[in-house]
């Protein structure tokens, strides 16, 4: 600022002390003249003219000080306007850093979401921090085939006579007894209402659109890109997603994280209440209703609902953390794998799925890429992204039959599980390869017994879709065969996997956040195999859907548009040949 301000002050001043001398000249002689100047000979000779060159050089000059914002000594305006827009910008950088927090903590926020829907219940969260319009009933109906079919009984369910401080005044509601395939409204005593429709029954598909559809994406952020006029909670990313819903017909939403960014642009603590306003906020958006009247969120955390990446467990922060996450997020997801996990899985029609959690469990960053090379390193010492129990629950989840036409089996995970993401490349699977080889073996495995595996993540705010094939004939896996657990195992000499048993990954993000303009997703080696890699657009997500002959196609949509799509056929499931060496877990 002394700057702009000192060439403003130089620019009046020089102008000052020259102006009363702008209109003469000096003779020869010593002796000032005005008007027209004469030669020696006494004949009057015209003032020279003003460069045209000069003033064009002069505007130039100005608008570079006005676009570059480095003073110009020769125009106090230009100076003065530099001054104005770098004023302007720092309201900018104050506004998008601290207005969410001053103007928006969002502590009245009122509103109703719907959680996990299965083919006979549902889960509803509710918030409502106003004692006066205490107790909170919750009733549901099928909903009215017409705008005037009133004939529909409304049916309560229980009440909540109390809302605490300690769950940041929310409420889970539990609606049993559906029935499968079949859309419900449901309203409050607090005025919320919304829609859902139950899951067909596990191993079909919907009656209305022979398709069972889902989508996935992760990361967002309010006003972002900034514009200063629009509500600081506004989220583009959910215009676009709404504008695509009444098309695609999805039963969820799985979020993969990332659901609010604690530490950026800027943290404003680590206590409690900081990380709860970060949900609130979201929540309190005005965009928010039009992706959720109709669409159950299902999530699962990633590293900034904590810090970013993540590696230290449930030390530090983690515990303010997930607060917010259990009593906004893990309180209407589908049911933990076991008591007190963070992971979670259920069936939905012709998919069963597992959502793992890449963040409580792992072994802190280490500078390696995690292989276990060492045969004799106890498997507690081995690096681990999942840690042991979680490890097990998904290794007999992947080798568990499943009801009659439950053919895929969909891998949730935060961060991809591709190795081709060549920067910070630790905080992915890239760093914990290892492990990540003892899943694919157990995925190949699952493709021999006629199961399609696929694995959903996000985290990198591009997309890229991965194909893992299983080693050629006569190699072997890559990775070194050791116990990975307690359940008994069984090496196969001479097995193989076939080669349509290959694993695929769509890595989609973000939902509403900026994108990176450098790339780093780049194809090294035969295991990790590039199909698409998509790095632009602000708002990215992937609708999956599985259609009644067993076929999956993937939709990418970016910006509100659709830009790319493919599809997967089943596995024909021959059964584990001879040939290599793999991995077969025996239960």
């Amino acid at each position: 600022m002394a700057i702009y301000i000192g060439s403003i002050v130089y620019k009046i001043h020089n102008d000052s002390g020259t102006q009363g001398q702008s209109n003469y000249s000096t003779q020869p002689n010593g002796q000032q003249s005005t008007g027209p100047t004469s030669s020696t000979k006494g004949v009057a000779t015209k003032p020279a003219r003003a460069s045209t060159t000069t003033s064009k050089g002069s505007t130039s000059n100005n608008l570079w000080a006005l676009v570059s914002g480095i003073p110009a000594p020769g125009s106090w305006l230009a100076s003065l306007g530099t001054v104005l827009i770098n004023i302007v910008l720092v309201l900018m950088v104050v506004d998008l850093t601290f207005g969410p927090k001053w103007f928006y903590p969002s502590h009245e926020l009122a509103f109703a979401r719907v959680g996990f829907v299965s083919y006979d219940s549902a889960k509803i969260l509710v918030r409502e921090p106003a004692s006066s319009r205490l107790p909170i009933a919750l009733e549901y109906r099928l909903q009215p085939e017409r705008s005037d079919d009133t004939y529909r009984d409304w049916t309560p369910i229980a009440t909540a006579s109390s809302r605490e401080p300690n769950n940041d005044f929310t409420a889970a509601f539990s609606i049993s007894d559906l029935l499968p395939d079949t859309r419900y409204e449901y309203r409050t005593s607090t005025n919320q209402t919304g829609i859902f429709t139950t899951a067909p029954l596990p191993g079909h598909v919907s009656s209305s659109s022979s398709t069972f559809t889902f989508l996935h994406s992760s990361c967002l952020i309010p006003n972002f890109p900034y514009l200063p006029l629009r509500h600081h909670l506004s989220i583009p990313g959910f215009t676009h997603l709404a504008n695509l819903l009444p098309r695609l017909n999805a039963q969820f939403m799985l979020f993969l994280g990332d659901f609010i960014y604690v530490d950026v642009p800027r943290r404003h603590g680590t206590d409690r209440e900081t990380y709860r306003r970060e949900y609130r906020q979201v929540y309190a958006s005005p965009d928010w209703p039009s992706v959720s009247d109709s669409l159950p969120w299902i999530h699962v955390y990633d590293d900034h609902e904590i810090a970013n990446d993540w590696d230290r467990n449930t030390t530090g922060v983690y515990h303010a953390a997930n607060d917010p996450f259990t009593h906004y997020q893990a309180s209407v997801n589908p049911p933990a794998v076991r008591d007190g996990a963070s992971y979670f899985a259920f069936t939905q029609g012709p998919a069963s799925f597992f959502l793992i959690d890449t963040r409580r469990y792992r072994t802190p960053f280490d500078g390696t890429d995690g292989r276990w090379d060492n045969a004799s390193l106890p498997l507690a010492e081995r690096k681990s992204m999942l840690g042991s129990q979680q490890r097990d629950d998904l290794l007999s989840w992947l080798g568990r039959k499943k009801a009659n036409g439950v053919k895929w089996k969909i891998v949730v995970s935060s961060i991809p599980f591709t190795k081709n993401w060549r920067f910070g490349s630790e905080d992915t699977w890239a760093g914990y390869l290892g492990e990540r080889q003892v899943l694919l073996d157990a995925m190949w495995d699952a493709g021999e017994d006629g199961y399609g595996v696929v694995v959903l993540s996000g985290d990198r705010h591009e997309f890229a879709a991965t194909k893992f094939p299983p080693p050629a004939s006569g190699e072997g896996s890559p990775g070194e065969p050791a116990s990975v657990g307690n359940r008994e195992q069984k090496m196969l000499t001479g097995s193989k996997w076939s080669s349509e048993v290959a694993v695929h990954e769509f890595s989609t993000s973000p939902l509403s956040m900026f994108y990176l303009p450098v790339r780093t997703y780049r194809q090294e080696d035969d295991e990790d195999v590039v199909l698409k890699y998509l790095p632009d657009g602000n708002s990215k997500f992937g609708a999956v859907n599985i259609r009644e002959d067993g076929r999956l196609d993937y939709q990418l949509f970016i910006d509100g548009k659709e830009a790319w799509e493919y599809s997967l056929e089943l596995p024909k499931g021959r059964g584990v040949k001879e040939g290599g060496k793999g991995w077969k877990l025996w239960n």
